[in-house]
Order: structure tokens, then sequence, then C-alpha cells
């Protein structure tokens, strides 16, 4: 009585795990093969020494994993490309908005500036320190205690002799402090977004300014 290695239904397990990763006809077409060596197995197994029940019900579990993989690549396919549809529609909301993103630069325009910061934990103390494009200090702003988290400030555009400063580029360093602790900040820039680029890899980047890219998520607070 003619039989069939098992061994050859393993091989082409291995051969449908190797197909996971190619098009869907090539792994129908390993799962075909599987089922009809298997069937063959069962058809031609010796009565005196049937197939272990073990080892085909292993066999069956590895060709539905391996058809499990499949189908899961698959949906993350699909969930990773509308993930990244819905990025783009989000970002192309925020065009012509203003933004709060990391930076340390401050415009002053008809005597008005707005800036921000980050606070990791809460502080008693909030110092927001000004310089002028040569790195001379124009004002020191004292803000009091803030919680942790995201905040803006507007300057009105006094020096600290209470003149009134030129319209023009200025940066920002903030220092914070709790109790003798202190506090990790983050200076924050406002920024316009201007545009919305998708990279080749399908990643979104948003264009605000000077050639600044950034994304989603290094938006702080949208204005």
């Amino acid at each position: 009585m003619s039989t069939v290695n098992s061994t050859t239904s393993a091989d082409v397990i291995a051969a449908l795990q190797k197909s996971s990763t190619s098009s869907t006809s090539k792994t129908e077409e390993a799962q075909t093969r599987f089922l009809k060596l298997l069937t063959e197995q069962l058809k031609n197994q010796d009565p005196l020494n049937p197939m272990d029940n073990a080892q085909m019900t292993s066999q069956l579990a590895q060709i539905s994993t391996v058809d499990g993989i499949d189908k899961l690549n698959k949906t993350l396919t699909s969930l990773l490309e509308g993930s990244q549809s819905s990025e783009v529609l989000q970002a192309a909301a925020l065009v012509g908005k203003g933004v709060m993103v990391e930076g340390t630069n401050l415009t002053l325009s008809g005597s008005k500036a707005y800036g921000g910061f980050e606070l990791a934990t809460a502080a008693d103390k909030v110092t927001v320190t000004i310089k002028d494009s040569k790195g001379l200090e124009v004002r020191k702003m004292e803000l009091g205690s803030s919680d942790a988290g995201v905040f803006n400030f507007a300057w009105d555009g006094k020096s600290t002799n209470g003149t009134q400063a030129v319209d023009g580029k200025y940066t920002i360093s903030v220092s914070a402090t709790r109790g003798s602790e202190t506090v990790k900040t983050t200076a924050l820039a406002l920024s316009t977004v201007n545009s919305v680029l998708r990279t080749g890899s399908g990643s979104v980047s948003l264009d605000v300014g000077s050639g600044n890219l950034v994304s989603l998520s290094d938006i702080k607070q949208i204005l």
C-alpha cells in the first residue's frame, strides 16, 4: 500500500510560512497543496499504523496560524493606510492656524508677541527671559506659579526699564523651580502652519515657516 511521507507536508508548511509575505495567490496555492497532501495521507495511511492525531492536529494548527498571520498582515496594512489618510486630513485642517511647537524664537510685531512653555511638573516660580538678536537681555517676566502642562504668554514689547522695544526677532529661555528643585521646562514658539507635506514613507509633515518641518505629535498647542 502506498504511503505519503509526513515530512512532505512539513516542507509545504515551511514554504507556506515563507510565502506569507508574498502575494495572496501564492499563499492560497500553498494552502491548497498542503490540504491535498493531508488528504492523501489520510487516504493512504496504514490501518495498522494510522496517523498520530496529535501530529495531524499540529499540522492543521500550523496551517491555520500561517493563514491567520497573512490575514493579520493585510488587516494591519489596511489600518496603517487608514491612519495615514486620517493624519493628512487632521494636518490639512491646521493650515493657516497658529500652533505652539518647541523653539526659542519670539517675534514682536505691533508691540505684541506670543510665546509658550511646557512644564514637566508643577512649579512655584516660572521665569521667561527675553533677549534681542545680539543676545542682550531685554525683559525678564516673572509668571508666578503654574501647574504641569503647556501654557502661553503675551509680551507687550516693554523692556525691563519700561521703554518700548522695536519690532523684530527675539529669543526666549524659560526657567522654573519648585521649592529648591529645578523643574524641567521646554520653550515653545508660535508658528503658522503654511502647508502639509507627505513623505515617501507615508508620514505627514507640517511646514511652519523658515524651512521648519514638524509632525503632528510635535504640536503642543493649537491657537
